[in-house]
């Protein structure tokens, strides 16, 4: 089960392991469950035998649905959004800039940075921030690709701040 966590928490960015309670966890065994058909379709084919918590699947959807078929420059505000829509946060993340989001999610709502180097490793829900000269980019790990203003199959061509999850 503790690999299915891993590979469940949902969201977001930067981070010290924070003292979450089962309440606030992405991977609430009392609260995962299987997928219904459609879901499945947003999650890849490999997910039908996996349980998930429903927040991860709730922020995972609201993004997909959200998202436009081409990038719009406002990633970290979709982010931002599904994961305040989902109850994966209580309030809305303040930080302007995407490569700051990983900071702020660690230092304000409990999520812990990865040690990954290759965004194509993060677990599905995962939050992956890149940098670069301008304000970076965000995007939540899916199934299939990446989700934020826009959805890829392909992760963004930025240098890797860090991959994030909220720890169970």
């Amino acid at each position: 089960m503790k690999n299915l966590c891993s590979l469940l928490l949902v969201a977001t960015v930067l981070g010290m392991a924070g003292s979450a309670s089962a309440k606030d966890s992405l991977c609430d065994k009392a609260a995962a469950r299987k997928l219904t058909p459609e879901q499945q379709s947003l999650f890849g084919p490999k997910s039908g035998h996996l349980r998930y918590d429903a927040r991860m699947i709730r922020a995972a959807e609201i993004a997909q649905k959200r998202a436009h078929p081409k990038m719009t420059w406002h990633c970290w505000k979709y982010v931002k959004d599904a994961l305040l829509a989902a109850d994966v946060v209580k309030s809305r993340p303040t930080t302007a800039w995407a490569k700051q989001a990983g900071d702020e999610l660690c230092r304000d709502y409990g999520f812990t940075k990865l040690k990954i180097s290759n965004p194509y490793k993060a677990p599905v829900g995962a939050v992956v921030v890149y940098g670069g000269p301008d304000a970076g980019h965000v995007e939540i790990r899916t199934q299939d690709g990446f989700v934020s203003d826009f959805a890829s199959r392909t992760s963004y061509p930025r240098p890797l701040v860090g991959v994030y999850v909220k720890p169970s």
